[in-house]
């Protein structure tokens, strides 16, 4: 196979090899599990490879060889711009919601499809038909590209134009969804922190980022005067870049997203209102009394103060809330790092929407402070008991219900304003 091994295609085959193998390696693993962010993320990665892939092939000399290679490098869709919004979007979707499927919303990727299959349709026609039907010479490019191919490049320049309004809105899309799955995460997760997916965030910014340079490229190109073949080169080196970048975040996120997420079908539930009557408080429980749990003294928060000055439960709801206060005093259930919103509500056999209503409504806070203002409360507590002064921090926070130092550096500090060390230091 022809390549010619210049400084721009030896630089730029390092991004594309690697790219193909990881994007067959998802596509194939997809197709073997069901899973569609493994597919999704495959098919992302191929997208990135596309173009990164055209411009290699055409400095080892595809396009200057004058035979079947220039003829290839006419009819293939190198230009994915059609499809990198949407694409992502779906990916995040089937991410953030593990019974998201296709089904419903191929739709998203049909300007794409159209565009793929127009170049199908012109190979077929001056390849297929024309040229070996018919004997019919390919008339431009030194008899490698036929008519098809020209109206081809027509077609690219509307695919451009349109491609990047898509994914400049696909992405505003994204990152919309991804502020309401935050708050999500936090009405239904003690531990958020492998949730969050910030680098998938931070991926699709520089993504956006990338896109308007590269718009102020095509200004530049039409202002100025056409850039030269060479002077691109650079933009296909960062979008190589970019392929390693997404292979590390998106493989980050596939094994993150192991954990249940149903996002959207939580946030489509229907209201409490429409629900089927719940299962009440047993009948033979004994009246509860208002938990006494506070914070010690010197936090910087006070959790009944919190919950006093939330909003008054409908009495039917009363119960639900002092069940539950008594449960998290007596059962300890925030000593368990994953506990969510699902398995507290299990415990109390009643469901999710109930569950996070009373505690938003009847506590004043989201189910992820909820938890962990007991974790913190109980922290602070060792922080300043001097028999305990042999304990580590990271030793602290594992018996706390923390997963991780870091994320209790993060919560200690949002909850009491003050960071471990210092109220460790107040004691000695």
């Amino acid at each position: 196979m022809l390549f010619e091994f210049r400084p721009q295609s030896a630089l730029l085959l390092p991004f594309v090899v690697p790219g193909l193998v990881l994007a067959g390696h998802l596509l194939i693993r997809a197709i073997r599990t069901g899973t569609l962010a493994d597919g999704l993320l495959g098919l992302l990665l191929l997208l990135n490879v596309l173009p990164v892939a055209q411009w290699m092939l055409g400095f080892a000399g595809w396009y200057d060889s004058h035979d079947h290679y220039s003829t290839l490098m006419f009819y293939v869709p190198w230009r994915p711009w059609l499809a990198w919004g949407p694409v992502f979007y779906l990916y995040f979707r089937s991410l953030t919601n593990q019974a998201f499927g296709l089904r419903r919303h191929w739709w998203h990727l049909a300007p794409w499809l159209v565009y793929v299959g127009a170049h199908v349709a012109m190979a077929v026609y001056d390849i297929a038909w024309g040229h070996k039907l018919l004997g019919q010479a390919l008339p431009y490019h030194f008899g490698t590209k036929g008519r098809g191919a020209a109206f081809l490049d027509e077609l690219n320049a509307l695919n451009e134009l349109i491609g990047y309004a898509s994914m400049l809105g696909y992405g505003l899309a994204t990152l919309r969804r991804y502020r309401r799955y935050r708050r999500y995460l936090d009405d239904h997760f003690s531990d958020t922190t492998r949730l969050r997916f910030r680098g998938l965030r931070d991926l699709l910014l520089a993504a956006l980022l990338a896109l308007l340079v590269w718009l102020g490229l095509v200004a530049l190109d039409a202002l100025v005067g056409p850039l030269g073949y060479g002077d691109s080169w650079y933009a296909y080196l960062a979008n190589g870049v970019l392929i390693y970048y997404l292979s590390v975040i998106g493989l980050q996120a596939n094994y993150a997203a192991i954990v249940p997420l149903r996002f959207e079908a939580e946030s489509e539930a229907p209201s409490l209102l429409n629900r089927p009557p719940l299962t009440p408080v047993a009948a033979g429980d004994p009246p509860v009394e208002e938990i006494p749990f506070a914070m010690p003294a010197g936090s910087g928060i006070n959790v009944l103060e919190t919950r006093a000055s939330a909003t008054i439960l409908a009495p039917e709801l009363q119960p639900w809330r002092e069940k539950l206060l008594r449960l998290m005093e007596e059962e300890q259930p925030w000593l368990e790092p994953e506990l969510t919103l699902s398995e507290l509500a299990h415990r109390l056999r009643t469901n999710t929407s109930l569950l996070s209503h009373v505690i938003n409504t009847g506590c004043g806070q989201n189910f992820n402070d909820f938890v962990n203002s007991y974790r913190v409360a109980e922290a602070e507590r060792k922080l300043q008991d001097p028999y305990l002064s042999h304990y580590s921090l990271v030793g602290i926070a594992l018996e706390c219900g923390f997963n991780s130092k870091s994320t209790f550096n993060r919560v200690f500090k949002k909850l009491t304003g003050r960071t471990p060390g210092e109220v460790s230091r107040l004691k000695s």
